[in-house]
């Protein structure tokens, strides 16, 4: 074929310009990587704020190149530069941009071949391409920008990127593939290049070897995370050693409504920022259950650059914290900020990241050291070592927790005797229309009702006199109050009932109750 280019393309030759994209946080950013060779002492220079893993690019980009069948100008002097220079640049995913900068200043790869498109790609050294971190969050962010130029990408991120609907996507395996496409010649694998369409993505159910009807007995807890699933509200599970807490909170993923299409992009985008994202898992909720052993970091997240913690990875999901008096007391204290608003704020010198966190936590503890107080077995811990054991759950994060539960001990016998509950599709149907009902009246879940809104919904005047009195007596804050009105609206949500009545209220107040 022909390469013969313009008098502009061979005078502009020495330099080219390639488009891509930098991820910081959830937001991806243009970057042009600019290619300059010009003749002096041969040398291979990266400017534009660029990190560790971009800097190490120079030899894969070298190595990839000669490896792939093209000349490499070592007798030149290179210069590249990732602009804009202000905005830090961590990832691999500029290796394909730079080689392709690089065949193209040097005229073996005609430049109006790369315009409308942005490339992004790890190379290896023999010129495979390979994933990337966050595509689908990169994608998503520049979907709400209004982005119009068609991505190029490795395998496995093409397939991630192309979830979110927007401009063509392309998926490329090699180097020379890519090479071969721009150039218009043809190729010897037809699965080499290829245009990748937005899937018809179905909502996956949840696990079905953890369904709600393995849980016998515990009438109570199960009642308390209906209600919990139905209006997004916190629980706090405290009992002996094997009553059941985690047996149930493993199975909560399983009856909280399906995800709306908006709901599982913002979900896969969290896990597609640290790798996690798997297309099998689309729509389904995620279920983290991070060691008590987690920092502060761990959970709520941070670096340099920042990646989400624990939280925002159950973003729309479940984060379930076991043995909650064994986490950092630092770690826990975290948490307060992302239960009231939903979302992380993480400010530094140089940057300033917001990730959401809008997850359903469930927390479990023991009642004391030893695990027996108010069970059938005798307690032999002293009132200062219960006291203390408790007291490593702060009184101002047990405050932002809707939901307190006993889960007592059952005998093996009960157990064993109990019939089969109700399954999980039968719980989460009763969830879902709960949930249907307040999206209906205020557009979101009941946990997110504002201080104005409360103020909205229909009480009986029952149940405020009810709820005026427990808040006298047990000397409540302002916030207990609030999130009182909240469980009380999805209580009546689940019972299809237009007005909060007293029964609502009484089962409301019942779950603050300090245990």
């Amino acid at each position: 074929m022909d390469h013969s280019w313009t008098g502009l393309e061979q005078h502009l030759m020495g330099m080219a310009t390639v488009k891509s994209r930098a991820l910081l946080g959830l937001k991806s950013w243009p970057i042009e990587v600019e290619v300059h060779l010009a003749n002096g002492l041969p040398s291979f220079t990266l400017v534009g704020l660029a990190q560790g893993a971009v800097k190490e690019a120079r030899e894969r980009v070298r190595c990839a190149i000669q490896q792939s069948g093209f000349d490499f100008p070592n007798n030149q002097r290179i210069t590249v530069n990732l602009a804009p220079a202000d905005l830090p640049k961590d990832s691999g995913c500029f290796d394909l941009p730079m080689a392709l900068g690089l065949l193209a200043a040097s005229g073996q790869l005609p430049p109006h071949a790369l315009e409308g498109k942005a490339f992004m790609g790890a190379l290896s050294l023999a010129g495979d391409l390979s994933p990337i971190r966050g595509a689908l969050a990169m994608r998503l962010h520049a979907a709400h920008q209004g982005q119009a130029e068609s991505w190029v990408l490795p395998p496995t991120s093409a397939e991630e990127a192309a979830c979110v609907p927007g401009p063509p996507v392309w998926r490329a395996r090699h180097l020379r593939d890519v090479v071969a496409h721009l150039r218009g010649e043809p190729l010897d694998d037809p699965q080499a290049w290829v245009r990748l369409d937005t899937p018809s993505l179905v909502h996956q159910p949840q696990l079905t070897d953890k369904d709600w009807s393995q849980v016998k007995g515990q009438l109570g807890a199960k009642r308390a995370l209906e209600v919990a699933a139905a209006g997004r509200h916190s629980v706090l599970l405290q009992g002996p050693p094997g009553s059941g807490k985690t047996l149930l909170a493993e199975r909560l993923v399983s009856i909280l409504p399906p995800m709306q299409t908006e709901e599982a992009l913002a979900s896969a985008a969290m896990l597609s920022l640290n790798g996690h994202f798997q297309l099998s898992d689309w729509g389904r909720r995620a279920f983290r259950n991070p060691h008590h052993s987690a920092t502060a970091v761990a959970l709520v997240g941070g670096g340099v650059p920042p990646r989400p913690g624990e939280a925002s990875l159950a973003h729309e999901g479940v984060l379930f914290l076991d043995e909650l008096p064994e986490f950092h007391r630092p770690a826990l204290e975290a948490l307060r900020e992302p239960l009231e608003s939903g979302r992380i704020t993480l400010s530094r010198a140089r940057h300033h990241t917001e990730f959401p966190a809008n997850f359903v936590l469930v927390a479990a503890m023991n009642p004391c050291p030893c695990g027996h107080l108010g069970s059938a077995r005798a307690c032999v811990c002293t009132p200062d070592q219960i006291q203390r054991y408790q007291g490593r759950v702060s009184g101002p994060l047990l405050d932002r927790i809707d939901l307190h539960v006993t889960v007592p001990t059952q005998s093996p016998q009960s157990v064993w005797q109990a019939p089969e509950g109700e399954s999980s599709q039968v719980v989460q149907e009763r969830t879902q229309a709960a949930l249907a009902r307040a999206i209906a009246r205020q557009g979101k879940p009941n946990r997110a009702l504002s201080v104005n809104e409360l103020d909205q919904l229909r009480v009986a005047d029952e149940a405020r006199n009810l709820l005026m009195q427990a808040c006298e007596r047990l000397a409540w804050s302002a916030r207990s109050v609030h999130r009182s009105l909240r469980v009380a609206q999805t209580i009546a949500d689940l019972a299809q009932a237009s007005t909060i009545e007293r029964a609502h209220m009484a089962e409301a107040l019942q779950y603050r109750m300090r245990i």
